[in-house]
């Protein structure tokens, strides 16, 4: 009866073990009141994101407006974006060339379909169209922009197919010579495969004469840095970073911001971008496939802030009609325009804000690249014009010592720095007489002694677009700097006021170097200040400085060096001028003792 009234054995330990099971249901199940109180606090994260992420960007969810660059083009071209010119390019050709569609393709993928993209090259452009996925008849409608000197030229198209992990296959491609102006209309061309043909319409545009230049941001970043005299190759003694490692980038662009992020394609492929102050480059290897997007600043149309996944912010970068992809297939649009979408950043609103940064600066650096090129045009324009006849007794008068410029200064007064101020044994006048003026000698004796070669002096005449007269001079001078070849070809040109009473002269000077590294990026501006302070000597001051007409690497580093140098040669050139003053006051002496001898025997 006593052990009756005890539980047995198994049934209390499966009476505990259900409790143990219990208590472990209990445990890992949330109960209602914890699934409340998740959901609540998600709801107040969302919309406090939401809230941080129009604060700080202007709107965040879906696709918004960022930075938006015009399509417009020059000389009737519409919205070929062709614009930022410099350096003549004579007979130049747009091609415009639309990838309208293509039909049978070979099927490369295991359920007979294929996803294919095209690369379109000319010369060394290369464009890519954006990827259509599981398609052997896909439809395009994407336009591409090409620049070429001079016709007949070649476009090659060649299709692939787009492989998540594997190298992409070649699916066909074609030749296609363009002869001449005009256009072809919509053609059907055969693929040099089994299967497939590709639909293209060619259209051939002469440039205008006055817009027959080259292109800073349409013909990519191997024309973008051409000077209009004939440099030789430049060597640079810098480091090579990313860009010039992954991307094969000239040595003189160097990374502003890199930012980790990933690429949409398929799916996320994890990497890094990098911003210059010329490209927009994404690199990736994944699965030990390499991925790489290089893209000038100028190719840019819209940057805009989107979401990816609904939750993971995201950056669209639309690319302008005619620009193509530049590295991996972009993704298209209705539009015509191709676009790049990056997603994953640590800072997604940080990263907009310095993209944005870095286009508008691009702009505005090839604005005031473009008016430097002007300036300097009508500068050498200047300086071609006939000698006038008119002596220096002629010469426009100015009432003081006033800088040059009633239409336009001659030099960047900003850039200037003082580096000499003294006494000089001569006045104003005399300085001009002596040293500057056309029949003077000083400059040949003075580029002799420094064993400068092939002088060439042009002749002072007025111009319209300065006060005073101008003038040209050419010469080669011999280089000091590791960094540069034994001699340089060097250009000066050269400009001057008097004053009405002669008492005040302004001598100004504009080198440009042509053989140096760098040499287009820049240009020494000098002015030198006299006046007058008795019957034998003035006040001399010289200031100079390094005006860069667009950005260099090393850029401080040449602004130090010129001026130091500039000082260096003042230093010489005033030693040689005294001489050579000395040597004409003592030959005016001499002239005028042998006159007086002279007088009584002629009596």
């Amino acid at each position: 009866m006593l052990m009756a009234s005890f539980p047995h054995p198994f049934l209390l330990w499966k009476n505990l073990r259900m409790i143990q099971m219990a208590g472990l249901i209990e445990f890992l199940v949330p109960s209602w009141w914890e699934i409340e109180v998740t959901l609540t606090a998600v709801f107040f994260v969302v919309v406090f994101y939401s809230l941080y992420d129009r604060r700080s960007g202007g709107g965040g969810g879906g696709e918004e407006e960022g930075i938006k660059e015009d399509d417009g083009g020059v000389g009737g071209l519409g919205a070929d974006g062709v614009k930022d010119l410099k350096g003549d390019l004579k007979g130049a050709f747009v091609v415009k060339l639309e990838l309208l569609a293509a039909k049978n393709l070979v099927g490369a993928n295991l359920n007979g379909t294929s996803d294919p993209y095209a690369i379109l090259t000319c010369g060394e452009q290369k464009r890519f169209s954006s990827m259509v996925p599981g398609s052997r008849n896909p439809m395009w409608g994407e336009e591409f922009n090409f620049f070429v000197e001079n016709l007949p030229a070649q476009i090659n198209v060649t299709i692939y197919d787009w492989d998540i992990i594997w190298k992409s296959t070649v699916l066909g491609s074609v030749t296609v010579p363009v002869e001449a102006e005009g256009q072809t209309g919509p053609v059907w061309y055969t693929l040099d495969s089994t299967s497939g043909q590709v639909c293209l319409h060619i259209k051939t545009i002469k440039l205008p004469q006055s817009s027959s230049r080259d292109v800073n941001s349409l013909a990519g970043a191997a024309r973008r840095r051409i000077s209009l005299d004939k440099q030789g190759p430049t060597v640079v003694h810098q480091k090579p970073g990313p860009l010039q490692t992954i991307f094969d980038l000239s040595l003189d662009e160097t990374v502003d911001h890199h930012y980790s992020c990933a690429l949409e394609r398929s799916f996320l492929y994890h990497g890094r971008m990098y911003v210059s102050a010329w490209h927009f480059c994404f690199h990736s290897n994944v699965f030990s496939k390499q991925i790489k997007v290089v893209v000038p600043l100028g190719d840019i149309h819209e940057i805009k802030r989107c979401q990816h996944a609904v939750i993971n912010p995201a950056i669209t970068i639309v690319l302008r009609t005619g620009a193509g992809g530049h590295g991996v297939p972009p993704l298209g649009s209705p539009d015509g325009k191709v676009r790049y979408k990056f997603a994953s950043f640590w800072n997604r609103n940080h990263t907009y804000r310095a993209l944005q940064k870095a286009v508008k600066n691009y702009h505005a650096m090839l604005q005031a690249e473009k008016q430097e090129w002007a300036q300097s045009a009508l500068r050498a324009n200047s300086s071609s014009m006939k000698r006038m006849s008119r002596r220096i007794s002629e010469a426009p008068q100015a009432n003081d010592i006033v800088p040059p410029g009633k239409t336009q200064p001659f030099i960047k007064e900003e850039v200037l720095v003082p580096i000499l101020n003294v006494t000089f044994p001569c006045t104003a006048e005399q300085f001009f007489i002596q040293l500057i003026s056309d029949d003077s000698k000083f400059l040949e004796e003075y580029r002799t002694q420094r064993n400068d070669t092939n002088l060439n002096l042009g002749q002072w005449h007025g111009a319209d677009e300065y006060d005073g007269q101008v003038r040209e001079i050419t010469f080669r001078s011999v280089c000091k700097s590791p960094m540069c070849p034994p001699d340089t070809a060097m250009t000066e040109y050269q400009h001057f006021v008097l004053s009405s009473d002669k008492n005040s002269l302004v001598f100004e000077t504009v080198q440009q170097v042509h053989d140096v590294p760098f040499g287009s990026c820049f240009e020494i501006h000098c002015r030198w200040s006299l006046k007058t302070d008795s019957e034998s000597s003035c006040n001399l001051e010289i200031r100079v400085g390094a005006h860069f007409k667009k950005w260099c690497i090393m850029q401080s580093k040449i602004k130090t060096g010129a001026v130091d140098e500039y000082k260096k040669e003042m230093d010489e050139m005033l030693d040689v001028a005294k001489k050579y003053l000395l040597k004409a006051e003592s030959s005016v002496l001499n002239i005028d003792v042998a006159s007086k001898t002279a007088s009584p025997t002629h009596e």
